[in-house]
């Protein structure tokens, strides 16, 4: 079941989450780097993991369940943590909110849609919107503990609205998509 590499990579994932809230939870500058650092590993488990999966042939089911659901572990756990330690602005709790809602609804859409047989696959846009709130969430871990100060938490904080507004467009463009089905 777990055998494959990419699954082995995809639960590595879900064990970095721990370790990350443990080094966040350090709240000083070490822990702040700790914490991004292993976020990021965390990350490139999810490019590496699709990687080796399609160029080993290694696709499995397990792995098609597992890993959109270590992502939104990883995201949703971080961006909790980042709102409880005021590591954001309570403006920027509004695209937190859109994320995790998004998140919520692809995950019972997906769920309603495997009842009745229909595969929903993950758009380029949706690619796109996961890199970049993983970019946006990695300048926030830093926050003024970089060396550039105020302006990774900015830059984190942009990025983190241009992931909302890809993520509303891609929510809305899979539930078009499905929308026969209801």
């Amino acid at each position: 079941m777990f055998s494959t590499l990419p699954n082995l990579l995809t639960l590595a994932r879900i064990v970095l989450i721990p370790i990350m809230m443990v080094a966040f939870y350090a709240n000083d500058r070490f822990g702040n780097w700790v914490a991004a650092i292993v976020f990021m590993l965390a990350c490139f488990t999810d490019f590496l993991d699709g990687y080796v999966a399609r160029v080993w042939s290694q696709t499995t089911k397990v792995g098609q369940f597992l890993d959109p659901v270590a992502d939104k572990l990883l995201v949703s756990s971080t961006l909790l943590l980042l709102a409880g330690f005021d590591r954001i602005s309570r403006f920027t709790l509004i695209p937190a909110i859109v994320i995790l809602c998004r998140e919520i609804m692809v995950s019972g859409l997906r769920e309603y849609l495997s009842e009745l047989k229909v595969n929903m696959p993950v758009t380029p846009l949706a690619k796109w919107k996961t890199a970049v709130q993983m970019i946006a969430i990695s300048f926030l871990l830093l926050g003024d503990s970089s060396v550039f100060g105020k302006s990774f938490l900015l830059l984190g904080e942009g990025l983190l609205w241009a992931a909302a507004v890809m993520t509303l467009i891609s929510g809305f463009n899979y539930l078009k998509a499905n929308a026969k089905h209801f």
